[in-house]
């Protein structure tokens, strides 16, 4: 890909975290293919769009306070990779970190498929948090 198309993969990345931050399933919808499928390493199952922005608002109730922070994107075939950091205040007060790394597909200018790769034992503290 040449640079202006790695630029535009990049704002779209830099729009699709800040719709993540803001935690507004409904606009987080609109960067993806409406057949969009999110697989976990943990699980090795593909989940859903409509299964996916449920976990989104579940995240969102029990981490009122969270931030996605890139820490690493690269330009690959067909999307990017990228590296980043969960950082949360859940509803309870209590801190969350969970690192992962996310292998995202276009097609058509959406995201087709993510494979993101993390460590379910970060997140457990979000089932203990209750939702304010």
């Amino acid at each position: 890909m040449d640079t202006t198309s790695q630029q535009q993969v990049f704002e779209f990345s830099d729009r699709f975290i800040a719709a993540l931050n803001g935690g507004d399933p409904a606009t987080v919808r609109t960067f993806y293919t409406p057949d969009a499928t999110c697989w976990h390493n943990f699980d090795d199952a593909d989940q859903t769009l409509d299964d996916n922005m449920k976990l989104l608002e579940w995240m969102v109730r029990k981490a009122p306070e969270r931030r996605y922070r890139l820490v690493r994107r690269e330009l690959i075939p067909g999307g990017w990779l990228q590296q980043h950091i969960l950082e949360a205040r859940l509803a309870n007060g209590r801190e969350m970190k969970m690192f992962a790394c996310c292998v995202i597909t276009l097609k058509g200018g959406l995201i087709h498929r993510i494979e993101e790769y993390l460590d379910p034992a970060q997140a457990a503290v979000l089932r203990e948090a209750k939702a304010s």
